[in-house]
């Protein structure tokens, strides 16, 4: 990779003979300077992890979408008081707010005897971490949704409280994957594209959106041929949003190993 790299990027660097006769030395569109290209190399490097941060905010988006209609089909009341559904998202709140003091006081100390990192663990590697983590939230989701189902064919209704681990489990993924991701870009981008590389982290959750209206499209499309009720119809006791799930925990499985093959063969910026 690195040899087609210095094949095809370098020579925009090099004056071709054509140039040199003509004395054309300043056409910035035919001739670049040679830290124009180690940016460029920078960021191509930096495209793999980028991507797999799209298919994370697909998992992410399911606590604002597929988590409140899950709960608006469980028992929201307890004693005379009603719990909204879309209420329990504080509980990923709380959960990234009692993160921050334990991950600071307790886990870094402790992780950098072994790591010997000022930080404890590297960017790559938390948000390893909370990649994992969001595959756990999504089984931990179908898990819930199945005994939601089956106590529904029994005319029970599953307490909306079974719903707290998932966005316990979002919580903390998002507290891996996201802090690491705005450090990792920050940190390895060019030091005059820092601002813009930052925010194209953050372009992960707009593109992960679209996706997840993508996916749900065709999942719809596929599950409901023939009559079928599919997989998420209005009445959600007659589909299986569990296999939505599944199937997200599916993606992120894949999603991890590709990121773990970038983070592997990733080379970290070198600082002068």
């Amino acid at each position: 990779m690195e040899c087609l790299k210095r094949r095809f990027l370098d020579r925009a660097a090099v004056v071709s003979v054509a140039e040199s006769k003509e004395g054309d030395y300043y056409n910035r569109w035919r001739l670049c300077t040679v830290t124009q290209v180690e940016e460029l190399k920078i960021l191509i490097r930096m495209f793999p992890i980028w991507a797999t941060g799209i298919i994370f905010s697909v998992v992410y988006s399911q606590m604002a979408t597929l988590f409140v209609e899950q709960g608006r089909m469980m028992d929201t009341t307890i004693g005379s008081f009603h719990i909204p559904p879309a209420s329990l998202s504080t509980s990923d709140v709380i959960t990234v707010i009692f993160l921050v003091p334990i991950y600071d006081r307790i886990i870094v100390p402790f992780a950098r005897k072994f790591t010997s990192k000022e930080r404890g663990f590297s960017d790559l590697q938390r948000m390893g971490m909370g990649l994992f983590i969001s595959i756990l939230c999504m089984s931990v989701a179908a898990i819930v949704e199945v005994a939601r189902l089956k106590l529904a064919k029994e005319h029970l209704v599953l307490n909306i409280f079974w719903q707290v681990p998932q966005y316990v489990l979002m919580g903390a993924s998002e507290f891996f994957t996201f802090v690491a991701q705005l450090e990792f870009f920050y940190d390895q981008s060019p030091d005059t594209m820092r601002s813009l590389c930052s925010a194209l982290s953050l372009l992960t959750t707009a593109l992960g959106n679209y996706l997840n209206s993508l996916i749900l499209t065709l999942v719809s499309y596929f599950t409901t041929q023939g009559g079928k009720p599919g997989w998420i119809p209005n009445n959600l006791n007659e589909g299986h949003v569990d296999y939505f799930f599944w199937l997200l925990a599916g993606l992120s499985i894949l999603n991890m190993l590709v990121f773990i093959v970038a983070a592997k063969g990733y080379k970290q910026k070198r600082v002068f």
